[in-house]
């Protein structure tokens, strides 16, 4: 079976500080088999990751459309932010991608849905993120689990990994499959390995975002 990472973060990600290399090594010597790079609006980490490793690295993105974000594998075309769910599914499905719905019940997040939203695209998407490391509450992948199990729709776990070490906490074995028709063919028979990562592995997150938006002004301040 392969070890598939379904969410996680490169540099091209505002909160995140991993650089595609090392993403990539790191993913090696774990032995995950897949990784699905997933940045926040871009495909560019993914990208980069990809050319490094073209069986390792699947292009991915997290979505922030106007009602909660969208977790999609196998993205050939970059999709904006700010779209609405309905468009930008559609914009997904002209790609074939894979789609699911990050976190769907934290309420801590602005990327978390309302239940009402969330069923209005239930028949549109393959899968919902039905464990999330980086929740911080248990009872909110607790809700994402018996929502999925209510609607019968099949379920992904991520690490949401924004530093490297994090990669690995949360994987799906799956058997072996071919684009996202394949994964969709193996998604329902997947075994989750998850593991929670704690509140302090958030620091990274605003270490990242602090450090950026320094250097921004820093970069300003010496362009004027």
């Amino acid at each position: 079976m392969l070890k598939v990472e379904f969410h996680c973060h490169t540099i091209a990600s505002k909160d995140s500080l991993t650089r595609p290399r090392d993403l990539v090594n790191t993913c090696r010597r774990k032995g995950i088999d897949r990784v699905i790079v997933t940045d926040h609006n871009t495909i560019a980490g993914a990208k980069a990751a990809l050319a490094l490793d073209p069986e390792l690295v699947i292009v991915g993105e997290e979505i922030a459309t106007t009602r909660g974000e969208i977790l999609a594998a196998f993205v050939s075309e970059e999709i904006p932010r700010g779209l609405s769910p309905i468009e930008t599914i559609r914009r997904l499905k002209d790609q074939g991608a894979f789609i699911s719905v990050s976190h769907p019940f934290d309420r801590w997040r602005a990327g978390g849905w309302q239940e009402e939203d969330l069923l209005e695209i239930l028949p549109q998407v393959d899968a919902i993120e039905v464990y999330n490391s980086r929740c911080m509450f248990p009872r909110f992948n607790r809700e994402a689990r018996e929502f999925a199990e209510k609607h019968n729709i099949a379920g992904t776990v991520g690490s949401d990994a924004h530093a490297a070490f994090e990669l690995g906490r949360s994987l799906m074995a799956l058997d072996q499959f071919e684009g996202p028709d394949g994964m969709r063919k193996v998604i329902r028979a997947g075994v989750p390995r998850v593991r929670w990562s704690p509140p302090w592995f958030h620091i990274t997150s605003r270490y990242a975002s602090l450090r950026r938006k320094i250097k921004l002004g820093l970069d300003t301040k010496i362009q004027t």
